[in-house]
């Protein structure tokens, strides 16, 4: 009986504990009926209540983050991260030789933890705060005032905690993607180290620039951006940066040894096939989530995701059976992942039939700039990052300028685009502004990384040493084998 005693008065307690807590939060003017209705309304639809504006007098009774918009958004920042670990880890692991499967995984592990560090301490903060048209301040330095309230600046009903964590997933795997153009021949601290820098000389300044409340190619968001570009999910900020970037860097290491000379294929096929099934279900965080919301442009970019991934895939491999006979598990997953990054751009933008047209595209210029421009060239982009990611994304960019419609994306609409800058070019020149984004991209992306790679390459060294390279990057640089097979 005492014990029932006690945890009735606990109840009573803590009841009125919360009820003084709620008085001191309390809004100065309680909201009428038709606004708590606006509210619910505005919730449905993703939108902002009547609270949100500066101007507001009365207080919503709906005062934080909204629960299913917030609970996809966390699901969707798993998804994201699974695209790196393990799912990149996996592909990557698959295509490089079973003496260098660990040096991969390594790698990416090593990349999630330095970017998740630099994102605390100010990489959200240069990306996210308000600051200048080409880097934000340093108002969340250290996640200062991060919390579970919703920044108004980019989503009404998400906390901007969990939508730091989620655009923290983007930032872990672009520099992720460029290690597949310098597998087997990258020191490991190298890695680390070139990626320490290019975050703040690339990531953080092109990131503010295209998603940035007050970024310089913000076309949906900044009424004053000098470029009015659009990039639903990351294809410049993305796939561009680190497919160009990794383009100059494998090209300042120099070919693997025995190149073009030995027959350096995939150890495991299955670990190739089953990591880009995980990048593919992990895309849909990447590129649904992008709306910040589960609304209606996150239900049609997980439609073009699919349509899009589906077409590429089935499309690369026809064409290796119609070019050599056969249709091979890697020309699949290559198709998919050339698929998933090219309507990323657009996936928020574009109809089904956009994402068809995208599809076909991704499969056709990916496959013979992977399977021609090597040949060519002779660059060593081992894992073919350039040919996927840089063409793939630059390819996208540019169709999304061409395919994009209002139909799909409200922000695309008369009125909104009235608002945003974008009215003067979305269905007419649309695309001369995404010709603006993609140069500007590519001028920042290979200037810093033949910088930054020139630096790491003087005062560090950026390649091993040939008998390492020859025995195998796990052994010798991670004291570990990836396979021991016991007699």
């Amino acid at each position: 009986m005492f014990i029932r005693v006690l945890i009735f008065g606990a109840v009573l307690l803590f009841a009125n504990v919360s009820h003084s807590q709620n008085a001191m939060v309390a809004p100065s003017a309680s909201p009428s009926l038709e606004q708590r209705v606006a509210d619910l309304e505005a919730y449905i639809n993703n939108g902002a209540r009547g609270s949100d504006s500066a101007n507001a007098k009365t207080a919503s009774n709906i005062s934080g983050s909204g629960p299913g918009h917030n609970g996809w958004m966390m699901t969707a920042s798993a998804l994201v991260l699974s695209m790196t670990l393990p799912g990149l880890a996996l592909f990557y692991g698959g295509l490089v030789r079973q003496k260098n499967v660990l040096s991969v995984l390594a790698q990416c592990l090593g990349i999630a933890g330095l970017v998740a560090i630099l994102w605390w301490a100010v990489g959200y903060s240069l990306v996210f705060s308000r600051g200048s048209p080409f880097i934000g301040g340093l108002k969340f330095a250290f996640l200062r005032g991060v919390d579970a309230q919703p920044n108004g600046d980019y989503s009404f009903w998400v906390s901007q905690n969990i939508f730091a964590m989620y655009q923290l997933m983007f930032a872990i795997i672009t520099p992720a993607l460029i290690i597949g153009a310098v597998a087997e021949r990258i020191r490991f601290i190298a890695v680390l180290v070139f990626v320490g820098v290019w975050m703040f000389v690339v990531y953080f300044p092109l990131a503010h620039m295209v998603w940035g409340i007050d970024g310089w190619m913000n076309g949906v968001w900044n009424p004053r951006a000098k470029v009015t570009a659009i990039d639903f999910a990351g294809g410049t900020v993305v796939h561009m940066s680190s497919g160009w970037s990794a383009l100059v860097l494998c090209a300042l290491l120099g070919p693997r040894l025995g190149f073009r000379k030995e027959i350096m294929a995939p150890h495991s096929m299955v670990l190739c096939m089953v990591g880009a099934g995980m990048l593919w279900v992990g895309w849909y965080g990447f590129n649904a989530g992008s709306a910040l919301g589960a609304d209606a442009i996150a239900a049609n970019a997980f439609m073009t995701t699919t349509l899009a991934t589906a077409v590429a895939s089935f499309t690369w491999a026809m064409l290796e059976y119609g070019l050599r006979g056969k249709a091979s598990v890697l020309g699949f997953c290559s198709g998919a992942v050339a698929g998933l990054v090219v309507i990323t751009p657009a996936c928020g933008f574009v109809d089904p039939t956009g994402a068809v047209l995208i599809g076909v595209a991704a499969g056709v210029v990916p496959f013979f700039a992977c399977t021609k421009l090597k040949s060519w060239f002779h660059y060593d982009d081992a894992l073919d990052t350039f040919g996927v990611h840089a063409v793939g994304g630059t390819i996208g960019a540019f169709l999304t300028g061409l395919l994009a419609t209002a139909r799909v994306n409200p922000n695309l609409s008369a009125d909104a685009s009235t608002q945003n800058g974008l009215a003067r070019v979305v269905g007419r020149l649309l695309w001369l502004e995404q010709l603006k984004a993609i140069a500007l991209t590519i001028l920042l992306a290979v200037a810093a990384t033949v910088i930054v790679g020139a630096i790491v390459k003087t005062f560090i060294g950026l390649r091993i040493a040939p008998e390492i390279e020859r025995q195998g990057l796990d052994i010798n640089e991670h004291g570990e084998e990836g396979y021991i097979v016991s007699g």
